[in-house]
């Protein structure tokens, strides 16, 4: 129904008008009437017209002072001025003021319904507008926590390369190369203010997840995690700072964090805890991932806890180079041989410009990082321990004199742990892809979907998702398809089946689906390759 509201100061206008408009469009209107300016202003205002035909010369309030009233409440209703008076001013104020159409009277009975129809088309496109936009940001509020989840646990676990981790930045708005982590626990306060009862918050307040964010998002522009168990991870992203400001920036964000956990404790009648990570680059989030959870497991009577403000944090000479290290270990989890051998030397070449007369101080770290780079090892499989396989390891670096004796040593144990596991990851995936490839040529007749595959070789849909690409060339749905059509193209030649027992036999339920995806692959249709004009 069509809100339409006919402002004249004669009566017998607005009755005309009403006629024509319930002769045309009896059951599409609802239809008011004002005789004065103040009243259109009024009824304006509690009908909500969408359609308004306004005579300009009327008692008190005229109809352009009106319309300009009303427009300051209602950009979308439309304006038909229906007036006796043909001036200049009034047209250009009309026009201004955004008015469909400016009829003269006498009122032509066509021209009235033809600019109400147009009125009503305009209307009807406003509302599809509106209605598509509230669809649209309908999608987005669901779209985006997942998007936001799915950026925080690929910073943390760094399972996404810089490409996917680009496309969430692009997707979020987020333009900072560095951040931190929070994480912020709830459960239940008692007298002395520890958390209890953590299964039965986390139930009460999942139902709460969504006004819980808003609190948070009011206080912090950040990426809000989704909720596990009674813990919720927030990234914040940052630029990086300098030491300069950095106490400053850290009590900002103490005090920006007390805040919000009263505020949530207000509204949600629980106890809110935030542990906070230091600001770190992207690449290198799962630190500050680390402290926070480390946060919130020191002093549990404080509501926020930094990790710098804790005493058990171990600091470093101030030009240690502790980005190089973790860059380091990181690059050997990878199994990457470069880029761990180009850390290494970096690492190495600092020790000898600012230690190079400790030269036992030297070793001892040497010895360090190859003991800890084989943990790694033994930890990703990709190397069998042996109890008495370091036996000769002090002996070794006892017996070296020269540094690049001790650098090639160092070296060469470094690039065999990367080797190890670069090997061992090797093998798996191509284990995991010949596997998979086999078992899509065993149920290609199936209703088979990717997630079926990745569940049955026990990896996750977006991990087999690039592995196969990587491995195969093609993706899942690419390969599965070939399969079919080759098994298709056997049955056209040496069987008499129909075309539906074929279709069904490779995996198709419907015949009009294989026979498009068949010519797109092939070239011909099912047919004109039975009848071999391939």
């Amino acid at each position: 129904m069509y809100k339409v509201l006919i402002a004249d100061d004669e009566s017998i206008v607005i009755d005309a008008l009403k006629f024509i408009i319930n002769s045309n469009y009896e059951n599409e209107c609802v239809i008011e009437t004002a005789n004065t300016g103040r009243k259109v202003i009024e009824q304006a205002e509690y009908f909500r017209p969408d359609i308004v035909f306004m005579d300009i010369q009327m008692p008190g309030i005229n109809g352009i002072e009106a319309m300009r009233e009303i427009r300051k409440s209602n950009d979308n209703i439309i304006f038909i001025v229906v007036s006796a008076f043909v001036k200049f001013d009034y047209a250009k104020d009309a026009i201004d003021i955004g008015v469909l159409e400016y009829i003269n009277k006498p009122i032509n009975k066509n021209e009235i319904v033809e600019t109400l129809k147009k009125a009503m088309e305009k209307v009807d496109q406003t509302k599809s507008k509106r209605s598509e936009d509230l669809a649209n940001k309908e999608k987005l509020e669901i779209v985006t926590p997942i998007i936001e989840n799915g950026f925080i646990y690929s910073l943390i676990y760094q399972n996404n390369n810089s490409e996917d981790l680009n496309n969430y930045k692009t997707l979020l708005g987020i333009e900072e190369e560095a951040g931190y982590i929070m994480s912020l626990q709830f459960g239940d306060a008692n007298e002395r203010e520890s958390m209890k009862n953590p299964i039965g918050s986390s139930v009460r307040l999942q139902k709460e997840y969504s006004r819980i964010k808003a609190v948070i998002k009011s206080f912090f522009r950040c990426c809000v995690g989704a909720m596990m168990g009674n813990m919720i991870l927030i990234f914040v992203p940052m630029a990086v700072s300098g030491q300069d400001d950095e106490y400053e920036m850290r009590v900002s964000i103490i005090d920006n964090a007390r805040k919000m956990t009263r505020e949530l404790g207000n509204v949600f009648d629980a106890r809110f805890r935030v542990g906070i990570g230091s600001i770190h680059e992207l690449d290198n989030l799962v630190e500050s991932y680390n402290e926070a959870m480390r946060s919130l497991s020191y002093n549990s009577s404080d509501s926020v806890v930094h990790v710098k403000d804790m005493p058990i944090l171990c600091n470093f000479d101030e030009d240690y180079p502790i980005n190089t290290e973790r860059t380091l270990f990181k690059c050997i989890e990878e199994g990457n041989v470069n880029k761990s051998t180009y850390y290494a030397k970096e690492f190495f070449d600092w020790m000898l410009d600012k230690h190079r007369e400790n030269i036992m101080d030297v070793k001892l770290k040497v010895l360090e990082f190859v003991l800890r780079a084989e943990n790694i090892g033994f930890e990703s499989g990709g190397m069998v321990y042996h109890f008495n396989m370091r036996s000769e390891y002090l002996d070794t670096i006892n017996s070296i004199v020269a540094y690049d004796q001790l650098y090639e040593w160092f070296l060469v144990k470094i690039n065999n742990v990367c080797h190890n596991i670069s090997t061992k990851k090797e093998e798996s995936s191509v284990d995991i892809i010949r596997n998979a490839k086999e078992y899509i040529e065993s149920n290609y007749s199936k209703d088979l979907i990717l997630d079926d595959v990745s569940k049955e070789f026990k990896i996750s849909p977006y991990y087999f998702s690039k592995l196969f690409k990587k491995r195969t060339g093609n993706t899942f749905i690419e390969y599965l398809t070939m399969i079919r059509i080759e098994k298709a193209k056997q049955l056209l030649r040496n069987t008499t089946k129909s075309m539906k027992e074929i279709c069904m036999e490779i995996g198709y339920s419907d015949a009009n689906y294989f026979s498009r995806t068949f010519k797109k692959n092939v070239g011909v249709t099912p047919s004109e390759y039975k009848e071999g004009k391939d």
